[in-house]
């Protein structure tokens, strides 16, 4: 679809989106949440998030997104805590979770090397659905520039902190408590080491959605008892979605 112009490409994206999309809006706008926010306020998440998309390359999908928000307004206001996300690329993911960490008067903090996949040595072919899934050195970047301009522009800068390197580098000196963490990293060697940082960080009842649920080799991680047991001392917590869908939840026992 390469020569089609992007309005026609992203219209066509979007309809196909829809019966995913659809059932997470529907959810989103009749749940009763524990942080305030009006069912209005909901609706302009949503279009905003389309607008977004529009505007910014974003390889999600909308109801992906508002997942992550339904999420977020699913947590008490009460309970203390901030939003995370681990992989920003340009910037289109972190302007709509800025708008609702704004809304729910929560700050931001923004993981990303800001130079692309990093030089890794792991081995990837296809996705579950069938198509390619390769990740060179390099590819998904957004400098720390655009990133900021795309939030600055569609989202809220204010509610924002963006913390530059390799996870590796800048995850073990971060010690807030975390409600939720969005993690979109594509290889197995950084989403361990965000779940073995973030997870830790989380509160009772919070939650990490890992936007790579379609790539074996994540798979192949989230389901992997050793690495839970040996890395974070703790059995594989509840999962949704996961060998299912793109986006999957991990929750943390509220009672821990």
């Amino acid at each position: 679809m390469k020569h089609i112009p992007w309005p026609v490409h992203y219209i066509y994206r979007k309809l196909r989106a829809l019966p995913y999309d659809v059932p997470k809006f529907a959810t989103f706008l009749a749940a009763k949440p524990q942080t305030p926010i009006s069912f209005w306020q909901k609706v302009s998440l949503i279009l905003h998030c389309y607008r977004i998309s529009f505007l910014v390359d974003c390889p999600h999908m909308e109801g992906e997104m508002v997942e992550v928000m339904h999420q977020i307004f699913s947590i008490p206001a009460a309970k203390a805590g901030v939003i995370v996300e681990a992989g920003s690329f340009k910037g289109g993911s972190t302007a709509k979770i800025s708008l609702a960490a704004k809304i729910a008067n929560r700050k931001f903090f923004v993981f990303d090397s800001f130079e692309g996949i990093p030089a890794h040595q792991e081995k990837h072919g296809k996705n579950i659905y069938g198509g390619d899934a390769y990740f060179p050195k390099g590819s998904y970047a957004g400098s720390l520039e655009e990133v900021k301009s795309s939030v600055a522009k569609f989202g809220h800068l204010q509610s924002c902190e963006f913390i530059k390197g390799f996870f590796e580098t800048t995850m073990p000196g971060f010690s807030q408590p975390v409600v939720v963490g969005y993690i979109d990293v594509d290889l197995a060697s950084s989403t361990k080491t965000c779940l073995k940082y973030l997870y830790p960080l989380l509160i009772g009842g919070g939650v990490l959605l890992s936007q790579d649920g379609h790539l074996p080799w994540i798979i192949e991680l989230l389901s992997d008892n050793n690495f839970w047991q040996q890395e974070l001392e703790t059995a594989i917590p509840t999962m949704t979605g996961l060998k299912k869908e793109k986006l999957v939840i991990i929750q943390k026992n509220p009672h821990v």
